[in-house]
């Protein structure tokens, strides 16, 4: 993917204003496989796709923990967010030991920018090639954030990223207005569903995703951050399931009003009927 001589070194501008060495970076995340996170008003839910490098392998991990209030998923080169956590870790103890009390999740990533910021300006360095989703609560509510090898960073209500993650904005941009009042596994389930849009038609299973939850209980205690365990997850996904199989059969029990509506008609028209009922399930079972 060579551009032109401007794309040699992270610190030499072409005659566009562009930092082509930044943009392959920000490429880079798009090559991972997909993270999702969403966020109500009491909480944040993080999930990613586990691929393999082979069948002979296990997965890298792509979600971690960085306090009990804080945890990334990642998209990317998984070095460099295993390392980029790491550093989360050290700033959220060092504030805990200094101040006594939980870092503010806007502040965390604001430092979390400011060192990927450095990257894009030193010659000797190169930008981080992975993109992170923050899932934070503080005294100010619910937090989900994205950082980006550039430097940027910005909060969402949801937002998706790797690879064929534009299928899953599509979803979460019909359906986002409704998370800020949604329950917790309303939001398990939402975020499922978005992963499933990123798997172009493999099914999905517990053994293939991984979810994270952080935020309030109803009781008004604080639910820390933690992966759930897939017996759990492999629930969810089944009762999504079973919620999605009326609505493939209703095509179906429609059929014979159609067929009794077209009594009176010649019988040449009959069979079209059914057909058109195929054609409208189809999509609904992809």
């Amino acid at each position: 993917m060579f551009r032109n001589q401007y794309d040699t070194d992270v610190t030499t501008w072409s005659p566009a204003g562009r930092l082509f060495q930044v943009e392959y970076a920000m490429e880079a995340v798009k090559q991972g496989s997909a993270a999702i996170g969403l966020r109500s008003k009491t909480h944040v839910v993080l999930a990613c796709v586990n691929k393999a490098q082979s069948e002979l392998s296990s997965h890298q991990r792509k979600i971690f923990k960085v306090d009990d209030h804080i945890g990334v998923a990642i998209a990317g080169l998984t070095a460099d967010g295993r390392v980029l956590s790491r550093y989360m870790r050290s700033e959220c103890i060092n504030y805990s030991f200094t101040y006594e009390s939980p870092l503010p999740v806007g502040r965390l990533v604001v430092q979390l920018a400011d060192k990927a910021q450095v990257c894009t300006q030193r010659s000797w360095k190169r930008p981080y090639g992975v993109g992170l989703l923050v899932a934070g609560l503080d005294e100010s509510g619910a937090h989900l954030y994205y950082n980006c090898p550039s430097g940027n960073y910005f909060e969402y209500q949801a937002f998706a990223i790797g690879s064929r993650s534009q299928a899953a904005k599509t979803y979460l941009e019909r359906r986002f207005e409704s998370f800020n009042d949604s329950s917790r596994d309303e939001l398990v389930k939402d975020a499922l569903i978005a992963v499933r849009e990123t798997l172009q038609g493999e099914t999905l299973k517990s053994s293939i995703c991984t979810v994270a939850v952080v935020g309030i209980n109803e009781d008004g205690t604080n639910e820390p951050f933690h992966i759930l365990d897939q017996d759990a997850v492999q629930k969810l996904i089944d009762a999504f399931e079973i919620v999605k199989e009326p609505a493939t059969e209703a095509p179906a029990a429609a059929e014979p009003e159609g067929a009794d509506g077209a009594g009176a008609s010649d019988a040449a028209q009959d069979p079209p009927a059914p057909a058109a009922a195929d054609e409208g399930a189809a999509p609904m079972e992809i």
